[in-house]
């Protein structure tokens, strides 16, 4: 696991949108991300950011809390999105059949991932959220497990360009 984190504050929706679009252009295909934040905090925000920097169309990005999964193929690669709040446990979140989305070229974010940790692969992406304030968020950005290192470092490498 990781100790390394990147974090990025945004203080307008602007700022959201050019993190979405450095994550967009790095984030590696059949990457899995676990968006971890309390309710509010902009966790569909900044998938709706990411979505609309691949060129799907941001209106149609919608929080899937009561259909749990939105599929968004309109864009340069697919995009799926989980979303585990109203979910009960293990058990219910695999009925989804996550593992034939996590094994995709796509790129997977599950929204409320802590909520279902042990289903996620061994190696993932992990964005928390904070709210700090009405029109400002913190991002924090970490490489679970190894896969994703290189990812997290060219990042970094990058992060001028918001």
């Amino acid at each position: 696991m990781s100790n390394e984190t990147i974090t990025f504050d945004s203080h307008s929706i602007d700022d959201t949108y050019k993190l979405g679009a450095l994550l967009e252009r790095f984030i590696p295909d059949g990457a899995v991300v676990s968006l971890i934040g309390s309710l509010g905090t902009g966790k569909t925000t900044l998938v709706r950011a990411i979505a609309a920097a691949g060129g799907e169309n941001p209106q149609d990005v919608s929080s899937p809390t009561f259909v749990l999964i939105q599929e968004y193929t309109a864009g340069r690669r697919p995009i799926y999105h989980f979303d585990a709040y109203r979910i009960a446990d293990d058990d219910e979140f695999l009925e989804l059949g996550p593992e034939e989305y996590f094994d995709s070229t796509g790129v997977t974010f599950v929204e409320w991932a802590d909520r279902v940790i042990n289903c996620l692969p061994e190696s993932f992406i992990q964005i928390s959220v904070e709210h700090i304030s009405d029109s400002s968020r913190r991002y924090k950005i970490s490489a679970i497990g190894s896969q994703y290192q290189n990812f997290l470092k060219i990042l970094a490498d990058n992060s001028n360009f918001l």
